[in-house]
């Protein structure tokens, strides 16, 4: 079959993914094999394919598919989340385009929509994985809300409630005006942003004297109910005691003194507004404060706040700030910079506020999981996220799980008409556990179950244990098997809200950690270093880029670039790189199926291609090493980069050239079948990186017995170092030869006869062909002196002397020879600087000043050996 001018990889992606499935390649059972499992950090279900989810799901699937040709169980489990604040905000966006509120509908009918969505919406980026080819066991996949896993944490709840972690109480905590929900501390994102600061008097009751303080926020001044001063602070303490008036409010609120208060900072006087700032809300129990709330749920003033009812907080401030400029009371404003918190959903301003929610004592289930990293059962990869996983574990604070949303998980406790309540599995057991305490009128009719849903983190927490039903059914094969799973891969964004609750789950209700290995991935940045968004867009269309340039090319773009934990510069010329390497490889493959026809069993290999075949054998057991060290350690962009480095200049570059047959010439079948043999294994290696070019390539060699993604690694060897350095020795010589052929103005048809005077010629055994072949040499010679009206090369110690009968540039020679030289005595005189340095030869390893030693020896040969070339010309 005529193979095509380039890789189609449209064409192959769908037709080899597909085969695939047929052959359930990806579906796991347990069996007796030793198993490799990972879960997939499931997307929301509101999501589509980014650049983030590609890097992700690119170093997931390479695990996976290398486990698998090392002949493990490789299990790799999909799914999707049911994202409560995310999806229920696109819920009410399709409600509003059809004209329906959700205040119009009953929990029942918005549940009903929300479903409708997810069921035509919800499935698009798993879809989407299968285009960048990812082995994923989609048997297997699972939604944080099918019918087990909803229960699974309903079932939690209760168990976590009998055990008293968790509880319910009012608290200040962080709402979301835009979602209408309570966030825990992980899901605030805080930014630096320009602010004003307003200077404000509040005349002292009684007096012509005022106390200016300084707020961000004018808009709460109705919410005060003191002014706190150091009590150390002498500007103030003819105040102790004395009451102030808010100005344009009129209530006079008391001057309280307490050491929080920082003397040097603004005015030394602080407003306290308990119900609006957490700091406040403490000195407000400290000394017995009133809690005026003057905001209603979506960040409008309400009837408390006397005045700008039913205007956004934002509007208001600026409105009060006119005002209270009218009457006198503001000093002054100035520019000012600070953190803000944003919510990670929605992105409004979060409001600090006194509620009623339920509440997860994270102390009580935080120990294990910290002993477990600080100990290394659970690896970190890099590192250095150990320290910022430790920091937030040791000073972890309770976790707010309720939200005020209808989609997710619904908190499984009831209220009777008193506003008692229990924490039950369901109305029944409900009503039973009412009766037990005695109130008998308790019915199902009479009780209602809190309207609240549970943060969606607390669904995912079991993410690792529910998706084989370990809590759902305990012990059955599934999860013997697979758990504890091996790798996790994920952002460290996400090592507090997921990473670090799957670990307390994990030990909570398996007793065992949920994965051995965490590896973080950088963020994908633009190559201006900006954080990719749809608001900056910066954000490329991934499908569209699958089309353009094929999986494979995108899945190498990615992870070039990508250092372990490090953020990574994207850029499409990334995979424009992918795409070069995948013409690369498929031209290889048409150069030598070309030399099919011309294998000959009657043709013996040479001595030099079998020094050829000998070398890239050496070579490929060389690389195979360095890459089991790179995947033990997660360095996967340089694994890629060996492989890369493997294929592109040892292979194409030198081993194919150093076996070609001449033109129209035989070639033996023994070295034909052993070069097919080798691209068999270079695809092997590169298959977990670029699936689909491999397999194709792999069919297109010779008739295949199995399919590529699943055949096995074999047992790596030890490579033969003196033949390894041969083959360098022999590329440096050919490299230079080549170079000083150019210089020296010699077409690539003009021949040379070459002369060599070696430092030990059994260096040069067994490749006199490959060399004459490759560097146009009708002949080859040692000699044991130099050669006159020759071009002159120096190779380590070795010299190599270029006869030819066309007319020489002599003069552009011994410049060039002069530039070499002025290059190695500038290079001798650093190493020898480097040498006569005390404090380097004492406290360097000995064997990095060896390499040191022997540059400085191997710099002397050269420059002897040039300045013989200048003497001979």
């Amino acid at each position: 079959m005529e193979l095509s001018k380039n890789f189609e990889h449209g064409k192959a992606e769908e037709a080899w993914y597909q085969h695939w499935l047929d052959k359930k390649y990806f579906h796991s059972e347990p069996d007796g094999r030793e198993p490799y499992t990972i879960v997939i950090p499931p997307p929301n279900v509101t999501g589509v394919l980014h650049m983030g989810h590609c890097l992700n799901n690119t170093i997931q699937d390479i695990l996976v598919r290398r486990a698998r040709m090392m002949g493990k169980n490789a299990c790799w489990v999909p799914g999707t989340d049911h994202a409560s604040i995310a999806t229920e905000a696109k819920v009410v966006r399709m409600l509003r385009e059809r004209g329906i509120s959700k205040s119009s509908l009953s929990r029942q009918e918005f549940l009903a929509y929300a479903w409708e969505w997810k069921e035509k919406y919800g499935g698009i980026i798993l879809q989407q994985l299968r285009k960048l080819g990812c082995s994923l066991d989609w048997d297997r996949t699972t939604f944080t809300m099918d019918p087990h896993y909803y229960q699974s944490v309903i079932d939690v709840f209760n168990d976590l409630y009998k055990k008293g972690f968790i509880y319910r109480g009012k608290r200040m905590i962080n709402w979301d005006v835009s979602a209408l929900t309570a966030l825990s501390d992980e899901e605030v994102i805080r930014r630096q942003t320009s602010q004003k600061l307003y200077y404000l008097r509040y005349r002292v009751e009684g007096t012509d004297e005022y106390i200016t303080i300084a707020t961000v926020r004018p808009e709460t001044i109705m919410g005060d109910t003191a002014i706190a001063v150091h009590p150390d602070d002498d500007r103030f303490k003819r105040f102790h005691g004395k009451k102030a008036i808010i100005p344009l409010v009129g209530r006079a609120i008391p001057v309280i003194t307490d050491e929080y208060v920082t003397m040097d900072f603004g005015t030394g006087a602080l407003k306290v507004t308990p119900a609006h700032d957490m700091n406040d809300n403490l000195l407000g129990q400290k000394h017995g404060l009133e809690v005026i709330d003057i905001l209603n749920d979506d960040g409008t003033l309400n009837e408390l706040a006397g005045m700008y009812i039913g205007q956004d907080r934002l509007v208001a401030r600026k409105k009060i700030a006119k005002d209270l400029e009218e009457k006198g009371a503001l000093v002054k404003t100035e520019d000012y910079s600070s953190e803000v918190g944003y919510s990670e959903r929605t992105d409004a301003v979060v409001e600090p506020r006194l509620s009623l929610q339920w509440w997860i004592d994270m102390k009580k289930i935080s120990d294990p999981a910290l002993r477990a990293v600080l100990d290394e059962e659970i690896k970190f990869y890099p590192p250095k996220f150990r320290n910022l996983y430790r920091h937030w574990m040791e000073n972890i604070k309770d976790w707010c799980i309720s939200r005020q949303l209808w989609w997710g998980q619904r908190i499984p406790a009831w209220y009777d008409e008193s506003g008692n309540f229990v924490v039950a599995h369901d109305e029944q057991e409900a009503v039973e556990k009412f009766h037990a305490q005695g109130q008998t009128s308790a019915t199902a009719a009479n009780i209602k179950q809190d309207e609240d849903c549970l943060d969606t983190w607390f669904s995912s927490w079991l993410w690792p244990i529910e998706v084989f039903r370990g809590y759902s059914e305990p012990d059955n094969a599934d999860i013997n098997y697979y758990y504890p799973t091996n790798t996790l891969v994920t952002a460290p964004e996400i090592i507090f809200f997921w990473v670090a609750r799957m670990i307390m789950a994990g030990y909570e209700y398996k007793g065992a950690k949920p994965f051995s290995e965490v590896y973080f991935t950088g963020i994908v940045r633009d190559k201006q270093g900006r954080k990719m968004s749809k608001q900056l867009g910066n954000s490329p269309d991934l499908l569209g880029l699958i089309d353009q340039f094929g999986a494979d090319a995108c899945r190498f773009g990615i992870l070039i670039a990508s250092p372990a934990g490090n953020d990574l510069l994207w850029d499409v010329s990334t995979n424009e790189q992918g795409s070069f390497f995948n013409n690369k490889i498929w031209n290889a493959l048409k150069l030598v199926k070309m030399w099919e026809g011309r294998k000959s069993a009657e043709v013996s290999g040479t001595t030099d291609t079998g020094f050829a075949v000998d070398w890239f054998a050496n070579r490929l057991a060389q690389a195979r090493l360095q890459m089991d060290e790179q995947f033990r350690d997660f360095r996967l962009s340089e694994a890629l980069k060996t492989v890369y480095s493997l294929i592109w200049d040892d292979f194409c570059s030198w081993y194919l050239e150093w076996v070609k047959p001449g033109f129209e010439q035989p070639i033996s079948a023994a070295v034909y079948d052993k070069t097919i043999g080798f691209f068999e294994e270079l695809m092997q290696l590169l298959h977990p990186f670029m699936p689909f070019i491999t397999e194709e390539i792999y069919h297109q060699l010779r008739k295949q017995e199995n399919d590529l993604t699943i055949s096995l690694y074999p047992a790596a060897g030890n490579p033969d170092m003196a033949i390894l350095e041969k083959g360098e020795l022999l590329k440096n010589v050919i490299t230079s030869i080549r170079d000083a052929r150019n210089k020296s103005q010699l077409k690539p048809k003009d021949t040379i006869r070459l002369f060599i005077l070696p430092e030990n010629r059994e260096s040069y055994s067994g490749m006199d062909e490959i060399l004459c072949k490759q560097v146009n040499a009708v002949e080859m010679q040692f000699t044991s002196e130099a050669v006159g009206q020759a071009i002159n090369v120096v190779v380590n110690k070795d010299k190599f002397y270029l006869q030819t009968t066309t007319a020489l540039d002599t003069t552009s020679q011994r410049e060039q020879l002069q530039r070499d030289l002025e290059y190695q005595i500038g290079f001798l005189e650093s190493v020898e600087k480097k040498l006569a340095n005390e404090r380097f030869v004492s406290n360097a390893k000995p064997e990095i000043v060896d390499i040191e030693r022997k540059k400085k020896a191997d710099a002397e040969a050269k420059i002897l050996a040039i300045r013989e070339g200048l003497a001979n010309i």
